[in-house]
């Protein structure tokens, strides 16, 4: 029996995939989604035909009965995958006519008036905030943090040295 060819380009039994190149995955925005992002990105791109960029519907009671999640997670994950440049909202949804957002993948390219918009790609720009500095970096202070003597009490007794309240030694027991 002779193999027929394949048209070029066409996997066999394979069916749809969704590609991620490696360019997304090892970047900042990439890597700092949450699990729950990554779930509603992949799910919107199973929705994608090639054609309908900018037309992509996934309401937040779909999304949380398809994937498990709340809907306050759900509503988390979309505005963390605006927020990093994943997904672009091109059309709000509307409560009282039971529809749902137009979304756009940034990765993929849109059918325009004038033909195929090229990909944004948003989420190349996306950098993490700046940490803040917390602790003694933020306000230095002079005294020691912790007292080596407790506090007097108000009926004036000594001060006396800081003693664990059990009264057992801290500590494996076992002189060296």
């Amino acid at each position: 029996m002779a193999r027929r060819a394949r048209p070029k380009g066409k996997r066999s039994g394979e069916g749809q995939y969704v590609p991620l190149p490696y360019a997304q995955l090892k970047s900042p925005a990439w890597r700092s989604l949450s699990g729950a992002a990554v779930k509603v990105w992949l799910e919107l791109h199973t929705r994608y035909n090639g054609s309908n960029n900018g037309k992509l519907h996934l309401s937040m009671s779909e999304a949380a009965e398809i994937l498990g999640l709340g809907k306050a997670t759900i509503k988390r994950a979309f505005d963390e995958l605006e927020a990093k440049g994943f997904l672009a909202l091109e059309v709000p949804g509307n409560w009282y006519s039971r529809r749902a957002h137009d979304w756009r993948l940034t990765s993929k390219p849109t059918e325009g008036p004038s033909g195929k918009v090229t990909a944004t790609f948003d989420w190349k720009g996306w950098r993490p905030p700046k940490k803040q500095k917390q602790g003694s970096e933020m306000e230095p202070s002079r005294g020691r943090m912790v007292p080596y003597e407790n506090q007097p009490s108000a009926f004036g007794s000594a001060t006396e040295p800081v003693a664990p309240v059990s009264g057992r030694r801290l500590g494996s027991g076992m002189e060296h």
